[in-house]
């Protein structure tokens, strides 16, 4: 009786480890750096129940409980800087979340392919200019004696001001920065998802009678939609994670009412007097709530558009 021929077997863990070798060498810098930078640190939450002592050690430290938690929510300076925190990342969503999609569906609509070149290494560069470095050009535009904002104002006969000293500007100011930072190199990824829409959708739209604009609405942004619901889940997930360079770059005491957030808070309570315990536990409240958002914004996005992250 002739027998079956025998299914080659799957190779081996080693063998597939031999063959990605290139792949896994290039990956092991990111999974070092996230087993080293956040979750090693996440046993450093346990601060946040005990009353540290630098002397005592990490261990041997008093179990406090809620203690450091009730304190915040005490505080009468919790709720404005939780405001201010919230205020910042919901702008940031409204204002900076839309700027990269608008771009890349601009850029999507240029023919001419130098322009088109030019106008995507623009935007991108400030994306590698220092936070430091944009914080110093944004001081020295806005500076009240020779900015090139008051300049242009005087211009118009409008007296100079302290935008910076002025907690009414700050958000504006720091909006608008982060915006000029970030839309050209956020608006890769949707450059990149526009390149996975069929060209034949375009062909058939043009065929019905439908214009650019409609083709735009139509065929273009449903092709990138669900790039955009992915993108919009991380950035509600981060709304509580306003970055603390350049708030703390920018801000003063003049400013505190506006701009004191909870990442400038935790740096100056807990970094700055010593209240490390303290400090952990708004960090792991941000943390938490940070969770939240993300679970809430899957969720909807699964049920809206049948698009998530799990």
């Amino acid at each position: 009786m002739r027998s079956l021929p025998r299914i080659k077997s799957e190779p081996g863990l080693l063998k597939r480890i031999k063959a990605d070798r290139y792949l896994l060498i290039m990956l092991l810098p990111g999974v070092l750096y996230f087993l080293l930078f956040k979750y090693l640190p996440m046993f450093g939450v346990l601060i946040a129940f005990k009353n540290y002592n630098v002397f005592a050690g990490f261990m041997e430290s008093d179990w406090v409980g809620m203690r450091y938690f009730r304190m915040f929510f005490d505080n009468p300076d919790a709720w404005p800087i939780i405001r201010n925190t919230l205020l910042l990342g919901i702008y940031r969503i409204i204002w900076g979340f839309p700027a990269p999609i608008i771009l890349a569906l601009l850029l999507n609509e240029i023919r001419i392919y130098r322009f088109k070149r030019f106008v995507q290494t623009v935007s991108y560069m400030p994306h590698f200019i220092s936070t430091v470095v944009v914080t110093g050009m944004v001081a020295m535009f806005l500076s009240p004696t020779n900015g090139i904002v008051n300049l242009f104002l005087e211009n118009f006969g409008v007296q100079p001001t302290a935008f910076l000293q002025n907690p009414n500007w700050f958000r504006t100011i720091y909006i608008a920065s982060d915006i000029w930072q970030e839309v050209g190199w956020g608006s890769i990824i949707y450059l990149a998802a526009l390149t996975t829409i069929d060209p034949s959708q375009y062909e058939a739209a043009a065929i019905d009678g439908a214009s650019r604009w409609r083709q735009m609405i139509s065929v273009t942004l449903p092709g990138i939609m669900p790039a955009i619901i992915i993108l919009f889940i991380l950035r509600v997930g981060n709304v509580l994670e306003t970055g603390f360079e350049k708030v703390y770059l920018l801000y003063n005491p003049a400013t505190y009412d506006k701009a004191d957030i909870l990442a400038t808070y935790v740096y100056r309570i807990g970094l700055t007097q010593g209240n490390y315990s303290y400090g952990t536990a708004i960090d792991l409240f941000t943390g938490v709530i940070g969770l939240l958002f993300v679970i809430s914004a899957n969720y909807m996005g699964r049920r809206a558009g049948e698009t998530s992250l799990w």
